[in-house]
């Protein structure tokens, strides 16, 4: 879609949704908050992932600013909502009204009643972490309000174009997601101004102390969703290949792919499901060589940060932010095939490598983690977003 329809698809609907709004601000001015904020954080959900993780590191770091949390869409496992149980910050969760295509005026309304709540708040700032609705709400609040977007995937780039006008910040966690908004801005000639918008910055994680581990046989990780992006039957595949072919390895998956690992795969791997126990996680990750990847797309998941900050191999295909972090036989492999069947076969020869080479495995991992160390220590992070959120 081209800048100048996505404009004209907002203000049709702007047209057609005004009349509720109009009713949702009159109930926001009738039914003021009873807190007061001047942050206000729209973020989808509380549902185990990478992105969400990184709201709550968010969250946080702005803490002392008591922000106000509006999630907006249906969680389907809650399993990250603890993360947000901080002192000082207000949660909402509005997904239970707004988050239904059939009710969708109801969804208009609610536009309009967080409209009035932030418009009524002296300097208000609002904040969106990967959620629709943020970029709903933004004609409705008053000019000054100071817009930030953050922004892990291309998936929404026809979507949020529509809104660049409005957002003062815009956030990427990775340099491709950045160079592809730089991409659309320039085919669509779009004006200089917004494009100094555009930033940059990776996502924290805590990094312990290097500690090598030694296994009789190489152990390989999933941690993840079973959304299709990840494509996890590839993984169960070079799972049901290796074991057929007894080769010194062993799968283990972390997250809800219990409906995509085959019951035959299932009998020589081990599925933990998904674990809200952080220091089992962190023990998993501690024990295993290899964190093996095979999404269709990706921004670059916490998970791969985590693994290389514990100086593992991380095994992924080379798609979007990836290239930018992992070197293939430097710091990680990289799969450079597209086709499914090519990129099992060649996981499997890169797993063999390893398994025929274990000082390359360590060298590997021990660049890991170096890399992780000079990028990922979180020093810079707060201080970024408090000085991008709260000025």
């Amino acid at each position: 879609m081209t800048y100048k329809k996505a404009i004209v698809k907002r203000n049709t609907e702007y047209i057609f949704m005004l009349p509720f709004v109009w009713l949702g601000k009159m109930a926001g001015i009738l039914f003021p908050l009873k807190s007061q904020h001047h942050v206000f954080l729209f973020f989808p959900s509380a549902t185990i992932g990478g992105s969400i993780k990184v709201n709550a590191d968010i969250t946080n770091c702005i803490r002392s600013s008591k922000p106000l949390i509006i999630f907006s869409k249906r969680s389907r496992n809650n399993q990250f909502r603890h993360l947000f149980d901080i002192e000082g910050v207000r949660v909402i969760d509005l997904s239970k009204y707004i988050d239904y295509k059939i009710l969708h005026f109801i969804n208009f309304f609610f536009r309009g009643i967080l409209a009035a709540w932030i418009n009524k708040s002296a300097n208000p700032v609002v904040f969106g972490g990967e959620s629709l609705f943020f970029y709903k709400i933004l004609p409705h609040v008053k000019k000054g309000t100071r817009t930030v977007e953050l922004c892990h995937l291309n998936t929404w780039f026809d979507f949020s174009q529509a809104y660049i006008e409005y957002i003062d910040y815009r956030v990427f966690s990775t340099p491709k997601i950045r160079r592809d908004v730089e991409g659309q801005y320039q085919r669509n000639q779009i004006d200089e101004l917004y494009k100094k918008r555009l930033l940059f910055i990776d996502n924290k994680i805590d990094i312990p102390a290097f500690k090598q581990v030694h296994n009789d046989i190489l152990q390989v990780i999933y941690v993840g969703r079973g959304a299709a992006q990840k494509r996890v039957h590839l993984i169960a595949e070079i799972a049901r290949r290796m074991h057929e072919a007894n080769k010194p390895v062993y799968f283990s998956f972390v997250g809800d792919v219990e409906e995509i690992v085959p019951p035959a795969v299932k009998t020589h791997c081990t599925l933990y499901g998904n674990l809200r126990d952080e220091k089992k996680l962190h023990e998993l990750y501690n024990q295993s060589d290899v964190l093996i990847l095979t999404s269709a797309y990706e921004g670059l998941p916490l998970v791969v940060m985590d693994m290389m900050a514990r100086g593992k191999v991380v095994l992924s295909t080379a798609v979007d932010g990836i290239p930018d972090y992992i070197t293939t036989m430097e710091n990680g492999l990289l799969i450079t095939e597209t086709d499914e069947e090519k990129i099992i076969q060649q996981a499997i020869d890169l797993l063999d490598v390893l398994i025929a080479n274990v000082e390359l495995k360590n060298k590997i991992g021990r660049n890991s983690y170096h890399y992780a160390v000079e990028h990922f220590d979180g020093a810079g992070f707060c201080r970024f977003y408090n000085n991008i959120i709260l000025g």
